[in-house]
């Protein structure tokens, strides 16, 4: 009777912890209360789901042949086609306008214009892109990029180097609306030089801000900052992958036979079904071109009356029918850069292919943000941006997933046995070009397919190579309103453009 008094308590205490487990607001492991200051103050975040960006559209991932969908006409034999996964991720709509571009250049003009005009000029486009020897262009070079005609027209002589620091602004432009709709700060247009709002430097506590009203601290019974726990800031915006670019322009996902088999009907040549440039389907459209490129020498736009793609050179960005993923411009009107180092081997070399059939990708160069004696973050730069620096290869001879810091030319230029680049002695590829896809404005049919790959140097522009962003998916794969992710899903659902 004595050992029963004793025990009792325990067995209650027990059945208490494992009925309070499976409880709302208390741990699964300890049974510890979330979100309590009695119980020490560790949050968990009654999250939703990450939500869609603007402008952005959910592309759900899968496998896929990966390469030349058509015949090899360069006879390269560069891009052989293998299958590979790509996770989900969020794709640009439509390609950057100049509209859009020109924001990105009023907001860098009203914060660094004054100290940092440089900067500035940095970001501008090159509007020099469309002279041409023989040919009357000069009026392009004055109104392409800001009379208000084009607005809704793709920007173009912008280098993939300046297209990456416009989706490090834009980054930082959404995040910031994101916490002024919220209510956590309050809008700042007075910002200037290194006190702007930099999403990196915000969760690194190095920017402030005009706080309006900051999340309860429950640890303490304060206040403090958003962090990233709190899933209420977006991943970066940036370049997509090659592979995610041709995976999304292909949306073979409109092919797909049934909800119960993974199985897809037709191969594609382009984003569209079919062997022809021309709409198929017995309707309306039937005949009508597909998409703005050049049908022949000579040949841009068709004949007054009956204008075949009605684009002498660029078209809006919504002029032709989306894709099954209702992405705009996925093939013609321009090129777009992708965040991929150019090698004519990365798809055709095996022990290549063999390692990176989830998410391919070349060019990765890792970095580490730069700390202080003190192993503190050292103090932002004078844009307003947290440091780093790149990680040499002895700083990760003990890991098992990677050995080098630098492994652009992995397999693939690193081997004097095997294959190194000389460049301007026997090619013309370095470590500065870029992958660029899909056909322009200026180009043949041929270079409209997904799997076609071009490469310019990163600091170089074109008047027919444009870009669109991306953004990774956080979460499962098939969206916030699949949780066990095997909902069969054909039609896009409508981007949502508000902010909860």
């Amino acid at each position: 009777m004595k050992n029963l008094r004793l025990t009792l308590p325990l067995i209650i205490f027990c059945c208490l912890i494992a009925a309070s487990c499976g409880k709302k607001g208390a741990s699964s492991a300890t049974g510890w209360n979330f979100n309590d200051e009695k119980w020490g103050g560790f949050e968990k975040t009654d999250y939703e789901g990450q939500v869609t960006g603007p402008n952005l559209v959910l592309v759900q991932g899968g496998t896929f042949p990966m390469g030349l969908t058509d015949q090899d006409v360069t006879f390269e034999w560069n891009n052989i086609p293998r299958r590979v996964t790509v996770s989900s991720f969020y794709m640009d709509e439509t390609e950057v306008t100049n509209h859009n571009y020109r924001e990105y250049l009023y907001w860098l003009s009203r914060v660094f214009g004054e100290t940092y005009p440089e900067h500035v000029r940095k970001a501008l486009p090159d509007t020099l892109v469309w002279r041409e020897e023989l040919s009357y262009n000069e009026p392009l070079v004055e109104t392409y990029f800001r009379y208000p005609s084009y607005d809704d027209y793709p920007v173009v002589g912008v280098s993939w180097v300046q297209a990456n620091e416009y989706a490090k602004w834009r980054t930082d432009r959404v995040n910031e609306m994101i916490l002024v709709k919220k209510g956590v700060l309050n809008l700042t247009i007075e910002q200037k030089d290194e006190d702007n709002f930099d999403s990196e430097a915000y969760l690194a506590g190095q920017y402030t801000g005009d706080v309006r009203k900051n999340l309860k601290d429950y640890g303490n019974g304060t206040e403090r900052q958003v962090k990233m726990e709190d899933g209420i800031l977006l991943p970066s915006y940036r370049l997509p992958t090659e592979a995610e670019w041709e995976y999304a322009a292909l949306s073979l996902i409109g092919n797909q036979t049934s909800e119960k088999d993974e199985l897809y009907s037709d191969r594609k040549i382009y984003p569209w079904n079919g062997a022809t440039v021309r709409e198929q389907k017995r309707n309306k459209d039937q005949g009508k071109i597909l998409a703005n490129f050049k049908r022949g020498r000579g040949d841009y736009m068709g004949m007054a009356g009956k204008l075949n793609d009605a684009g002498h050179i660029t078209t809006r960005v919504r002029t032709y029918l989306p894709n099954d993923f209702g992405l705009y411009g996925m093939a013609g009107n321009v090129s777009e850069w992708v965040a991929d180092m150019y090698r004519p081997l990365t798809s055709s070399t095996l022990r290549d292919s063999e390692n990176h059939d989830l998410n391919p990708y070349r060019g990765n160069r890792f970095k580490s943000r730069e700390i202080d004696e003190n192993n503190a973050l050292v103090q932002k730069d004078s844009l307003g941006r947290i440091r780093y620096r790149y990680v040499e290869d002895e700083e990760v001879t003990s890991r098992e997933n990677y050995k080098k810091g630098n492994v652009k030319n992995y397999f693939d230029g690193d081997d004097p046995e095997y294959i190194q680049y000389s460049y301007g002695l026997s090619t013309l590829i370095s470590d500065k070009s870029r992958v660029y896809k899909g056909g322009s404005w200026a180009d043949r049919a041929y270079w409209m397919s997904p799997g076609t790959r071009r490469f310019m140097e990163e600091e170089k522009s074109s008047r027919s190579i444009g870009f669109r962003c991306a953004m990774t998916r956080t979460g499962g794969p098939a969206g916030n309103d699949d949780t066990a992710g095997n909902k069969f899903q054909t039609k896009r659902k409508k981007v949502k453009r508000k902010y909860k």
